[in-house]
């Protein structure tokens, strides 16, 4: 008896090649051409992205992903190889049928459409897609379902396919969020307040339906209670703004400015919304925005690093998995011991 082969595609947005301008102009240009991150005419933003923003703005971009850069490359691609390789032995532990996990990037290598055409070298004929991104939104988890519908336009035989769309309220995954702050005070001290700061986007997108502020906000009430924290102990902010429009607010760096006035000179900052850590993290919030604080008369920050390869991460996602997979992973007795190489009885 024959058990059909699982795939398991991670996507997460990608990052550039080197901390070098020229290396960052290739990613912003395929980045910030998507229309789904950037949702203005064409016959607008194309020539102010061409004509002004990436003749410009990719030496200043350069220079902060050097202040993070690591021996291995990229922060963002090297965590997330690494919670790839842990939930693949995660999964190995729940699932028996013949499953593979591969990572795939929407504007950088290794690329979706090459993560895809190594699937289907080895047999894939079902596939579980799970966008790194926590809440749902069109910037991000819509753009995978283009990418992935464009790649598999190309397939003749195509999988049995499931996406998963969302997690914001998953309880493992805000489990082990609250055990990664738990884990930080334990080691660092806890501090009055904690601040859930989430990418930002356009305010015009929320207007237009776009549920992703709603879900942010439901993740940090959800983290909240499971940490006990009190109304006053905890607040919410969005970060990475770009460009003259409003956003959703309030602002990080604004929120993190007033504290130290209105007496919070110790404050906890926590990124639910990023699956492993990245530019946003390590530079915008660990060192501008920790500069922001101090400077306004803070005495301590403590960043607490993304979910990454944590144990309790790849356990929490090998759940999710599981629960979208059901029916794919209840294989037979028979099917099961071809599986597991054990003799069907």
């Amino acid at each position: 008896m024959s058990v059909e082969r699982i795939g398991v595609l991670l996507v997460n947005s990608g990052t550039p090649r080197a901390a070098q301008a020229a290396a960052v102009r290739t990613f912003l240009a395929r980045f910030l051409a998507d229309p789904r991150v950037v949702q203005l005419p064409r016959a607008v933003w194309l020539p102010l992205l061409y004509g002004v923003i990436l003749p410009l703005r990719p030496w200043r971009v350069a220079r902060r992903y050097r202040r993070i850069w690591t021996a291995a490359g990229s922060p963002l691609r090297e965590l997330s190889e690494g919670l790839r390789a842990e939930l693949a032995g995660a999964l190995a532990q729940r699932v028996l049928a013949p499953l593979t996990v591969e990572l795939g990037m929407l504007y950088s290598e290794p690329e979706l459409s090459a993560a895809l055409e190594r699937l289907r070298a080895g047999g894939v004929e079902r596939l579980l897609v799970l966008p790194l991104f926590p809440q749902y939104c069109t910037a991000t988890t819509a753009a995978v379902y283009d990418r992935l519908c464009a790649a598999l336009r190309r397939w003749r035989t195509l999988p049995d396919l499931r996406v998963v769309a969302d997690y914001h309220d998953y309880p493992p995954y805000i489990e082990a969020l609250r055990e990664s702050v738990t884990a930080h005070w334990r080691t660092h001290g806890r501090t009055a307040h904690l601040l859930l700061s989430f990418h930002g986007i356009p305010a015009s997108y929320t207007r237009a339906g776009d549920p992703y502020a709603a879900r942010c906000q439901a993740t940090a009430r959800l983290l909240a209670d499971e940490l006990l924290l009190r109304e006053g102990e905890w607040s919410v902010s969005f970060q990475s703004r770009f460009g003259p429009r409003e956003w959703l607010k309030p602002y990080t760096s604004t929120v993190l400015a007033a504290m130290p006035a209105r007496g919070v000179r110790e404050v906890t900052l926590v990124c639910p919304g990023f699956a492993v850590d990245c530019l946003e993290t390590l530079e915008e919030i660990d060192i501008e925005n920790r500069d922001v604080f101090l400077a306004a008369g803070g005495e301590r920050f403590e960043y607490v690093a993304a979910l990454n390869a944590r144990v309790s991460h790849a356990h929490a996602l090998a759940e999710l998995i599981a629960r979208h997979a059901q029916g794919w992973t209840d294989i037979p007795q028979g099917a099961r011991a071809l599986a597991s190489g054990a003799p069907a009885r």
